[in-house]
């Protein structure tokens, strides 16, 4: 068994490159998005620069999650190599140590960094998630116009007193309560196109609508413009929440909540459920990480050729990320289950970690 000494010393290194990596790539990522959206708010004088500064902050931690996998990776490959060069796994090795036990720090530090992750970051980042489309809502669409629509907006069908609605929004706001850019059409109870109503806002009350600075459109009819307009609606907030709110938005904790309402509510719950799966996998997928990063250590100070060794760790790594979202997104479209969507990936990933080890240590 590895002593605690020699245990803590990998790990600490392995935790500083993923640590280093990390921040490095994070700090890239905020550069560009920054200068991206004041590219995007440059004809807007009411946006300052500090706006866009929080704005940019806002939107990091969710590039971020998606950049940890390969943190994880690329920090572990360095830590492996770096041991390498320097003899320090061959004196490992000497005295007794099987590459399971001098990989063992390292996989506790990634699985540990994958459940701070999924259980303290993810809520994070699903916060400023959300505070971000708020800002973004309230930078773009109300900048281009009342009845701004948007390609990528969200729908949702209604019932109520009055008949069947079709809600169609650019952006929700304060977790789906508050919607921009809207359109509405309405029919009567058989089914038949009463009227279109387009508003700048509307927010969600008890059993209605109240809409902003809305235009009706009746076939047939002029057009009538109010300053408020109230459309009766059966939805509730958690309802309209579960419709209209990303799953990104929403964070692990409340993940299972999001799940019940949806199914109480008739509302689909496919994209949640991956959601949630997907988090709780992730502390494997770090894992499965490492273990690529330890197939390419061992390569390196065994049989030598650096370059192509980690070149070949690092196409591993991409294909099994790749593949983890081709599986999201069939696990999305409810061509594959979600749990097999969200776990197969990382537990292939961690088999064929453990079945090349095992082929180059014990042949």
């Amino acid at each position: 068994m590895i002593g605690r000494t020699l245990g803590f010393y990998f790990a600490r290194r392995f935790f500083a490159s993923v640590t280093m990596i990390f921040f490095s790539c994070v700090g890239l990522i905020m550069l560009v998005d920054f200068l991206e959206m004041a590219r995007r708010t440059a004809d807007r004088d009411t946006v300052s620069a500090v706006t866009v500064a929080l704005l940019t902050i806002y939107r990091t931690p969710a590039f971020t999650e998606q950049l940890l996998p390969f943190a994880v990776l690329f920090g572990g490959m360095a830590t492996f190599v770096t041991l390498s060069r320097k003899l320090e796994l061959v004196v490992a090795r000497a005295v007794g140590l099987s590459v399971w036990q001098f990989t063992s720090p390292a996989l506790l530090v990634a699985f540990l960094i994958g459940v701070f992750a999924t259980c303290v970051f993810n809520p994070v980042s699903a916060d400023f998630k959300e505070r971000a489309n708020r800002m973004e809502a309230e930078i773009f669409n109300t900048a281009s116009g009342v009845f701004t629509q948007g390609t990528s907006g969200f729908w949702i069908r209604q019932q109520s007193v009055d008949g069947q609605a079709i809600i169609q929004a650019a952006a929700s706001q304060q977790g789906g309560r508050q919607l921009t850019g809207v359109t509405v059409f309405e029919f009567d109870r058989n089914g038949k196109l009463t009227d279109r109503v387009e508003a700048k806002s509307a927010i969600l009350g008890d059993g209605y609508w109240t809409m902003r600075e809305a235009r009706v459109l009746v076939p047939g009819s002029d057009q009538q413009t109010f300053e408020t307009y109230l459309l009766a609606t059966k939805l509730d907030p958690k309802q309209i929440q579960e419709s209209l709110v990303s799953p990104e938005t929403v964070s692990f904790w409340q993940l299972p909540d999001a799940i019940s309402n949806a199914e109480q509510s008739g509302f689909g719950a496919a994209r949640y459920r991956l959601q949630l799966q997907s988090l709780l996998a992730r502390p494997f997928l770090l894992v499965a990480m490492v273990l690529i990063a330890a197939v390419v250590g061992l390569r390196v100070f065994r049989f030598g050729g650096v370059g192509q060794t980690i070149l070949g760790g690092v196409l591993a790594g991409f294909l099994l990320y790749l593949g983890t979202k081709l599986a999201e997104d069939l696990g999305d479209a409810g061509v594959v289950h979600p749990i097999a969507a969200a776990w197969f990936p990382a537990l292939a990933g961690i088999f064929m970690g453990v079945l090349i080890l095992l082929h180059r240590e014990d042949g």
